[in-house]
């Protein structure tokens, strides 16, 4: 049994050729967004983005969840081949990669790439057969749009390369017929001009060949203000001289039987023993044996974030590779270092390169031209069917590299930059491979391989610090390893602690060498910035968080979002920073410690403080908002800030305030830190407020406490009362959560005694609740009752509809929980009533979780198993993570009452999951202990 997806002309699947159904457009959408990915997880947000754009509905997750569902039916229907999973956070489509046509076009794309000329043409015309039409058909969805733009633009690119390949084969004659009509489609291609322009030459019509060159120069000229680009000049110009270069000569005898040239051998010595790397070496393999010739060009480039820093091992990989496969090139192998980012001299110029390897090629100094076009042209004869290796080092950019490639599918071109060189790939074939830093395996087998296996056993501790120290850069492992290798008889310890002040780090990886030292290597790529790029990657360094989303970038640099992401993408092209996922971007940790140094020098300090007194702002600002949106119900943070904050992210739904919170997570406690640190207490103190219904929910309880004691330390920056008593209220409660019974009590009376001199009921009221939460938590029920009750006194005057409700509910608990049945029947179902006529969700999911546990405790299963579950999927909605844990532990208990093992596992085990998360381990002993008196699953 077969199964294909069609994306390349619609959304299809088939399975032996009958078509599956797929349902509705939308729902075949999600299953093109993670066809797109097969094999790798989508995150939901992710997932949602590209299905419905900026117009998502108001339960997208939901929503989503039950396309997916219905795609995992008609799929298990069909075929046992495909599996749509669900992990956290994310979904995964799993499926051979073969049997989606996009991921086949590009394999056979690639392949045709390295294969000899007969066969890549094959490869190519089978990979172009699998279009059937425009990429995903007719959806009008932004994320589709830009993807099917850009796969429309790989599909002209492997039409141009069959398009060479043909005419190297000589059937120009039946490219006649088709060239025409491409070019009307891409009248300013030059590449394409150029493909129809030699057709026409070698099929007998040279007059028509001239005469397209002058069409798209005149075309050229009036749209565009530009002449036709140096390579279409210099074939106009041979067609003029009629260049015998130009038309179609014989195969050559193979290398081994041609006249004797000079063979260059011109690679210089591997940095030092090579540790890893077996995926780029098995990548670059890979080019090498997959056709009959080698005939590729490799753009050795790193992970964006990592590589504008160098060091990375580009050219380590590249000589070591090089020397490895050496005899495969027996006509030589060229190298030159293009000092495109070196500290010690300027950039090399194509000609002064191209001069070296003329010489090494045997020309004497009075036969090589003078100028750049004709040693170019010189070097392409002289290196044209011969299997030559050229190592292109250290390029700077796309134009330094082009005069230097060859014009011959024999030879095989290694480029190392620290940029992507995007224009390369895009425009002439080249295949890009991505550095990431070593991994910790990788990095320690380098230490051992410079200090000897014996000394870094012996200090297991420093060698980790080292190596934490480095973040995988090799560069700064080298400098490590030399310096503890000058003095042997010196503990590791001593030189980890020095890298352990991150202050001093980048002094401490330091040399003489100006190639080796790495702020000498950073400098490099710092002075290539404009001031203004450079200005906003100090900026970057200085920010608190791990990452950084486009929104907040435009807050930190006080620029438009469009400016900031222009000098964002300049930071990317120099691989200074990386875009990680759309929007949001990321620094080796090396790279943001030489920021923040260079920010630091070079931006007056109140510049900097107002620069990130603008990010608090934004974070606080937002987060005010998400909470809103998570609690509505929930008291104000200020009278006087809005619903909705000026500043601020816009969220306008709490699917997308979860989401935003779960990505700036990390951010937004950073942010507290750097506030805290700085003196911006309003902030500090605005954020911590915000995030506390988040940590609840999650269980992120640690967090919760941290960030409260925290701001509570800077009393004096509170203000009034009232604010100092919501801090201690909210700590209380963290405490009251965690078990802390005297802590919780101390912060809640100190809460309770300053609302009452603030004159503030509503605060008094919900402090009286809290404390009946940390005398449940410390076992004393009938104390728990008697603050509820004094809560629920208060409420009835305040005239807070949900207030009163979530009153009446925490009353009712505690008479359930002190076995009052019917009284607490009466106090919850009036609290359920109120819920639901004003809609508070989360009030709603609190009190039938109540009327569960009392069904429960009186014997009705089945309505406590339907309360249960209605409280479940409130809870879900709302990405209350904490209470969702404790509702199905007791779904789990209902279920074994009800003789249904199977259903109580699943809901025990998925409840230890939650407790284990959210590090409530007495609540997942106790769990496990039910989960092993249950016996084995069936």
């Amino acid at each position: 049994m077969s199964v294909d997806f069609v994306l390349l002309g619609g959304i299809e699947a088939r399975v032996d050729g009958v078509p599956v159904d797929l349902g509705h457009v939308r729902q075949r959408s999600v299953l093109a967004g993670l066809l797109v990915d097969a094999n790798a997880p989508v995150p939901t947000a992710r997932l949602v983005d590209r299905v419905w754009g900026d117009r998502p509905p108001q339960r997208a997750h939901a929503t989503l969840y039950s396309y997916v569902s219905r795609l995992r039916g008609a799929l298990a229907a069909a075929t046992q081949d495909v599996r749509i999973t669900r992990r956290t956070g994310a979904y995964v489509l799993t499926v051979d990669p073969s049997a989606v046509d996009v991921h086949r076009f590009r394999d056979l794309v690639a392949r045709a790439r390295t294969a000899g000329e007969d066969r890549a043409a094959t490869l190519f015309a089978q990979a172009l057969a699998l279009w059937r039409g425009d990429a995903f058909g007719d959806l009008d969805v932004p994320w589709f749009n830009a993807l099917r733009a850009s796969w429309h633009r790989e599909r002209h690119a492997a039409e141009l390369d069959l398009t060479d390949v043909r005419l190297r084969l000589g059937r120009h004659a039946e490219l006649l017929a088709e060239l025409p009509a491409r070019t009307e489609r891409h009248p300013l291609d030059e590449r394409l001009a150029g493909q129809l322009m030699l057709a026409l030459y070698r099929g007998g019509r040279r007059a028509d060949a001239l005469a397209h060159y002058q069409h798209l120069q005149r075309r050229l000229s009036a749209e565009l203000g530009a002449e036709p680009g140096p390579e279409l000049r210099r074939l106009h110009q041979r067609i003029l001289t009629t260049d015998p270069a130009l038309s179609l000569r014989p195969a050559p005898a193979p290398s081994a039987h041609r006249s004797p040239h000079p063979v260059p051998r011109q690679l210089p010595s591997p940095p030092g023993p090579f540790v890893g790397r077996t995926r780029e070496i098995a990548a670059l393999d890979r080019t090498l044996h997959a056709g009959d010739a080698p005939g590729a060009t490799v753009v050795i480039s790193t992970i964006g974030g990592i590589g504008g820093i160098g060091g990375i091992g580009k050219t380590w990989l590249a000589l070591h590779w090089a020397h490895h496969n050496a005899a495969a090139f027996p006509d030589g192998q060229l190298y030159a270092d293009l000092r495109g980012f070196s500290p010690a001299g300027d950039p090399a110029s194509a000609s002064e390169v191209l001069q070296n390897f003329l010489h090494a090629l045997g020309l004497a100094s009075t036969e090589i031209p003078a100028d750049l076009p004709g040693r170019a042209a010189v070097y392409r004869s002289l290196v044209a069917d011969r299997r030559m290796l050229i190592v292109l080092d250290d390029a700077r950019d796309a134009e330094q590299v082009l005069p230097l490639l060859p014009g011959s599918p024999s030879c095989t071109v290694l480029i190392t930059s620290r940029r992507r060189l995007a224009g390369l790939v895009t425009a002439y074939g080249a295949r890009p491979l991505a550095l990431d830093v070593v991994s910790e395996a990788e990095a320690r087998d380098m230490l051992v391989r410079r200090l000897g296996a014996e000394r870094v056993a012996r200090e297991p501790q420093a060698v980790a610090a080292l190596l934490g120290s480095c973040a995988g850069l090799p560069l700064a492992i080298s400098v490590v390893a030399a310096r503890a290798s000058t003095h042997p008889g010196f503990p590791l310890a001593a030189l980890a602690e020095e890298l352990r002040d991150r202050s001093a780090r980048l002094d401490a990886l330091g040399t003489d060498d100006p190639v080796a030292d790495l702020r000498a290597v950073l400098s490099s790529s710092y002075d290539a910035l404009d001031a203004a790029t450079a200005r906003v990657f100090g900026l970057m360094g200085q920010a608190p968080g791990p990452d950084i989303s486009l929104a907040a970038a435009s807050a930190l640099t006080a620029l438009p979002v469009p400016r900031v992401r222009s000098h964002l993408r300049g930071l990317e092209e120099a691989h200074l920073v990386q875009e990680t996922r759309p929007g949001r971007y990321r620094m080796h940790d090396l790279v943001r410690l030489y920021a923040a140094e260079r920010a630091a020098q070079d931006q007056p300090g109140d510049a900097l403080d107002s620069a990130l007194r603008g990010l608090a702002d934004f974070y606080a600002a937002t987060a005010h908002d998400g909470d809103r949106l998570l609690s509505p119900q929930r008291t104000p943070f200020g009278t006087d800030l809005p619903d909705v904050t000026p500043g601020a992210h816009p969220l306008g739904t709490v699917e997308t305030a979860l989401s935003w919170f779960e990505d700036e997570h990390l951010c937004l406690l950073d942010t507290h830190r750097c506030a805290m640190a700085r003196g911006h207490y309003p902030q500090a103190w605005q954020l911590a407020w915000s995030l506390d219904t988040f940590h609840w929910r999650q269980g992120n309880l640690d967090d919760r406490t941290a960030m409260l004691r925290a701001t509570l330390a800077a009393g004096d920056s509170m203000g009034d009362r009232a604010q100092r008593a919501l801090a201690h209220r909210l700590l209380g409660r963290a405490h009251a959560a965690q078990g802390r019974h005297e802590e919780a009590l101390a912060d809640l009376h100190v809460a309770l005694t300053l609302f009452e001199e603030a004159g503030d009921p509503a605060g008094r009221a919900q402090t009286h609740l809290n404390l009946a939460l940390a005398w449940e938590k410390h076992g004393d029920d009938r104390q728990a009752l008697a603050h509820a009750l004094k809560n629920l006194r208060v409420r009835r005057t305040l005239h807070s509809p949900p207030r009163e409700a979530e009153a009446l509910n925490a009353v009712g608990w505690y008479h359930a929980r002190l076995g009052h049945h019917e009284r607490s029947r009466r106090y919850c179902e009036e609290a359920l009533a109120l819920c639901r006529r004003h809609r508070f969700r989360e009030g709603e999911a609190f009190t039938l979780d109540s009327l569960g546990y009392l069904a429960h405790r009186t014997g009705a299963h089945a309505l406590a198993l339907a309360h249960y579950g209605r409280a479940l999927a409130l809870r879900r909605e709302l990405g209350d993570a904490f209470e969702e844990a404790d509702t199905l532990a007791k779904m789990g208990d209902v279920c074994h009452a009800l003789g249904r093992p199977a259903e109580a596992r699943e809901a025990w085990e998925q409840a230890r999951s939650r407790y284990l998360a959210q590090r409530r381990l007495g609540q997942a002993a106790e769990v496990e202990g039910k989960l092993a008196r249950s016996g084995p699953p069936d």
